[in-house]
């Protein structure tokens, strides 16, 4: 009797009972736009350039800048032309310039005299941010064994004509298509003399007041068979550090949430990540929570000592008898940084990690900013963060981990217009927790990491 009675209560009011509709995220994130873009990386348009670029004999810092032939004053032209020639494909969709610095003999003993850096850089400017950046780049310049010697043949295939030639072919494919936020293709030099080429860039990204979402420095894409004896082709390092400057700062963020491992440059990393899991078969992404190698560097490190988001992307097993070695053969062991040793299938994928990751940053929203937390001794934790202004915005992701996780776990979504939300039941003490901006297209923002804590 009892159920019938309940079934005539329900039939008699049938709008009085509904089920709670949570808020619906938009689609996952895998665009049918950006599998395309991925799918048109190619090969064999890395190839040609790598085999380009090592046709110029050397790329030192220091050697002729005069010939069309051969040194670094030939394959920066070289570099500026190709750029010009996609530009052209897209009309005009790209600024191409050289940026210039000059290096005093005072400032290191690599540079013997004033010395002239150019990088050549490339702009895709954005639709409605176009002063929010995302940046690959790799560097044009070579050497050998003596880091003096500017006439030696130095092929420099892999490291690092291979970085390159991914950042042309980025662009290639990239602009024939429009994206919200601007993209930047650049060919650094003097990486080998000391960073000055991406230090030059990093100062000029913060004298023009750029907003970074995301410097990819794509440095040794090409190489899968290693010192170690390991050949592998399916696996790929994402190197990610905050700024050296911040790294013995104590403040409430590193003291109580765990801030040192989830800088803007980890949140990169984790997103480069994602995007390598989404959109590239057969490469998996090895997050290294390093800023680089052990007594090594490259151009992501002037980045980020300028606070930007910058991460390292290369490969897994490095080989050192072809990295800065004179072209020799001693006991029966090869040296020399040539075309032979890079595989050209391995630097497709990962140059598709970069197109998918550069597409995604520019196709989707800016971060949220200023994201705060709270629910001190409380069975629940806060966030509360400032409204993205994105013109198709959905709303945005609050997520969380265990504190010794490094990926992110769980996420919930809110509607835009929700600048602040409650997750119940989610001790603040047992979890780290970020906010992500998501457009009606599913693309998101790098996930922020509460900078404040709120006040009630």
């Amino acid at each position: 009797m009892y159920v019938l009675a309940l079934l005539g209560v329900l039939l008699f009011f049938p709008m009085s009972v509904q089920a709670y509709q949570p808020a619906q995220a938009p689609p996952p994130t895998t665009d049918p736009a950006i599998q395309t873009m991925v799918r048109a990386v190619q090969a064999d348009s890395i190839r040609t350039d790598v085999e380009a670029m090592v046709g110029f004999g050397t790329r030192h810092t220091l050697s002729d800048t005069t010939s069309d032939e051969r040194g670094i004053g030939a394959a920066r032209r070289w570099l500026k032309a190709e750029f010009e020639r996609i530009s052209s494909e897209c009309g005009g969709c790209l600024k191409v310039r050289y940026q210039k610095t000059v290096v005093g003999a005072d400032e290191t003993a690599r540079i013997p005299g004033e010395t002239p850096v150019y990088n050549v850089v490339a702009i895709q400017v954005g639709t409605e941010h176009p002063d929010r950046y995302i940046l690959v780049g790799g560097h044009l310049d070579s050497r050998v064994s003596n880091i003096m010697d500017s006439t030696s043949i130095a092929p420099g295939a892999n490291d690092d004509a291979s970085g390159v030639a991914g950042a042309i072919e980025a662009a290639r494919v990239l602009s024939k298509h429009e994206f919200e936020s601007s993209l930047v293709y650049v060919g650094y030099t003097g990486e080998e003399q000391g960073l000055f080429g991406s230090t030059r860039a990093a100062e000029v990204a913060v004298e023009e007041n750029w907003t970074m979402a995301g410097v990819l420095n794509n440095d040794m894409i090409g190489n899968i068979r290693g010192i170690d004896g390991v050949v592998e082709n399916n696996t790929f390092r994402v190197f990610a550090q905050r700024r050296p400057a911040d790294l013995h700062e104590e403040t409430w963020s590193t003291r109580y949430f765990g801030g040192e491992n989830d800088g803007p440059s980890r949140q990169l990393a984790r997103y480069v990540a994602t995007r390598a899991e989404d959109y590239v078969r057969n490469l998996e992404p090895i997050l290294i929570y390093r800023l680089d190698r052990f007594g090594r560097g490259g151009d992501q490190m002037p980045f980020a000592d300028q606070g930007f988001p910058a991460v390292r992307i290369m490969e897994t097993h490095e080989n050192y008898t072809r990295q800065h070695q004179d072209l020799r053969v001693e006991e029966d062991v090869r040296y020399g940084d040539r075309i032979d040793g890079v595989n050209f299938d391995y630097a497709e994928k990962i140059t598709s990690v970069n197109v998918a990751t550069m597409a995604s940053l520019a196709a989707g929203p800016p971060r949220p900013d200023s994201v705060k937390i709270g629910g001190a001794a409380s069975s629940s934790a806060t966030l509360a963060w400032n409204p993205v202004d994105h013109e198709d915005l959905a709303g945005y992701k609050l997520y969380w981990r265990r504190t010794a996780i490094p990926r992110w776990q769980h996420s919930t979504f809110v509607e835009v217009g929700t600048t602040r939300h409650t997750l119940e039941n989610v001790v603040i003490d047992n979890w780290l927790f970020g906010v992500a901006a998501v457009d009606k297209e599913g693309h998101e923002s790098p996930v922020v990491f509460p900078s404040g804590l709120l006040d009630d």
